[in-house]
Formats: structure tokens, sequence, C-alpha cells
């Protein structure tokens, strides 16, 4: 099981290796999907309380350090 930044994982048996939030099967492109569309952070934490906001923050920060580390 690949980890990335231990908040979002990989695991082929877990929605065929799609990236998902550590412990729940929504994937962390929900989140993307959710934030592009206007939605904000507590409607997605609303629709899907398995997740934390801890651990969205998290997984954004994980995101934003990938970026910005290209561009830079």
């Amino acid at each position: 099981m690949a980890s990335l930044n231990n908040v979002i994982i990989r695991d082929p048996d877990v929605l065929g290796g799609t990236p998902v939030f550590r412990g729940t099967r929504v994937p962390f492109q929900a989140l993307l999907d959710y934030l592009e569309g206007g939605q904000t952070l507590d409607e997605f934490l609303e629709d899907f309380p398995t997740v934390t906001r801890e651990a969205v923050v998290h997984a954004l920060e994980h995101a934003k350090s990938l970026v910005v580390g290209q561009l830079g």
C-alpha cells in the first residue's frame, strides 16, 4: 500500500488504487471536484462525514507543496 503524506493512500484493493482518504473509500478527487464546483469545505465534510477536517487540510497542504515544488 503506497502512502501519500499518510492522509491519502493508494491501495489496489480499495477502489482499484484510486487515491482515497486513509480509513475511508472517499477519493481525494471528490474533494477537488467539490472545490472546483464552488462548494465549500464544510459542504464536503457534511457529505463525507468519515473524512476529518484535519485530513482535508493535510491533504491540501501536501498537494500545494507538490505543485509549488514543481513550479519553483
